[in-house]
């Protein structure tokens, strides 16, 4: 079956601010969507159900079995296969008049500008500081919205970042709420997070993409929306354009858009994914995941969550070479530092980027 337009978004063609004029601006939009997780799958879907002519999904992970708890569109049989790909597919199986496609990589500084050059509108669906802090320096150079939702435990943070003003000028951007990226903001795997605090930023997304390209509304500029779901209170800061273009293009040249703490990371602490499989099967090779659920390539002889690390109640044997994995590399690095600090002389090292960079 293939409806019409007409048939397929009627209730909104319903609406006189919508209208057959704002389909028509829906249809001509393209917008790109960086992360498929739990904001970013939602976004993809909602934007595709109201008539997004173009999506282009970007993200390098695939499902795992934590994710279903809050990525609700992913199913059991989807785990292991990549995000974006299976998003695409169901995508695809209602949404006749969105064009989308994906791609299995990460964003990164050299291929952002690639990315971001064709589309209308870009979208933060992703739980990365550095990736968020890229994402709009690149739009602020490339006059591109953004469109930021962000997560902390029961919070949820709403944007619309680097939009053309009536004056010519552009609104205010994340670094104007934020000027530096902390170091200290644990991400939704390591600080946890509930599935419809997920789920309301996510179409609040939607909502500001939405009045973005059809000219309704009041966006969210200028300003930086905070829900707390638990007292189901919000907050709305003020925000001023100072961190404008120039200054921001300077940032771009110097910046590495890592995670500060992977930069600041000690390389003698370090074994990288190529080396680590080329000793792989050494008997004297003892691994400890650092974080439970683990998707793992290989098999670790302990399990010892990051919270519970201590150097005092794990039973050492310094004939080993000890190493210490995660999802990003960063909890295993703390976990190797615990272990280097009580033992100088062990071979203990961290999985250089984690599971994530194990290919």
């Amino acid at each position: 079956m293939k409806p019409t337009k007409n048939e397929l978004f009627k209730r909104q063609l319903t609406l006189k601010e919508i209208g057959e004029v704002g389909q028509e601006k829906l249809q001509d939009a393209s917008v790109l969507v960086v992360g498929c997780g739990g904001l970013g799958s939602p976004i993809a879907v909602y934007l595709a159900s109201s008539g997004i002519g173009k999506i282009h999904l970007i993200d390098f992970d695939t499902v795992h079995i934590t994710n279903l708890h809050r990525q609700v569109f992913y199913t059991l049989e989807d785990v292991d296969k990549p995000k974006a790909e299976v998003l695409t597919t169901f995508i695809k199986k209602r949404a006749p008049f969105t064009e989308v496609r994906f791609t299995n990589k990460a964003i990164t500084k050299k291929n952002v500008v690639d990315f971001i050059e064709s589309v209308d509108v870009v979208v933060d669906g992703t739980d990365s500081l550095p990736t968020k802090y890229l994402l709009n320096d690149a739009c602020v150079i490339a006059n591109k919205p953004l469109v930021y939702g962000s997560l902390y435990k029961f919070d949820g943070y709403i944007a619309t970042f680097n939009v053309f003003q009536k004056d010519g000028s552009y609104s205010a951007n994340l670094r104007d709420a934020f000027p530096e990226i902390a170091t200290d903001i644990p991400n939704c795997e390591e600080a946890g997070t509930l599935n419809s605090i997920v789920g309301m930023i996510a179409t609040q997304q939607v909502n500001e993409v939405l009045k973005l390209i059809t000219g309704t509304g009041t966006l969210l500029t200028n300003q930086l929306l905070i829900y707390n779901s638990l007292q189901n209170t919000q907050l709305k800061i003020k925000l001023k354009p100072i961190f404008l273009k120039e200054k921001i293009a300077k940032l771009f040249k110097v910046q590495t858009y890592l995670d500060a703490a992977c930069a600041a990371q000690n390389v003698d602490f370090q074994i990288s994914a190529t080396a680590l499989k080329q000793k792989i099967k050494d008997a004297n090779l003892e691994i400890i995941a650092v974080l439970n659920d683990l998707k793992l390539p290989f098999n670790v002889q302990q399990t010892i969550h990051i919270d519970d690390f201590d150097a005092d109640k794990i039973s050492i044997d310094k004939s080993k070479t000890y190493i210490m994995v995660c999802q990003k590399g960063l909890n295993s690095y703390k976990a190797t530092v615990i272990l280097r600090n009580k033992y100088p002389d062990l071979e203990a090292f961290s999985l250089t980027g984690g599971i994530s960079n194990y290919k």
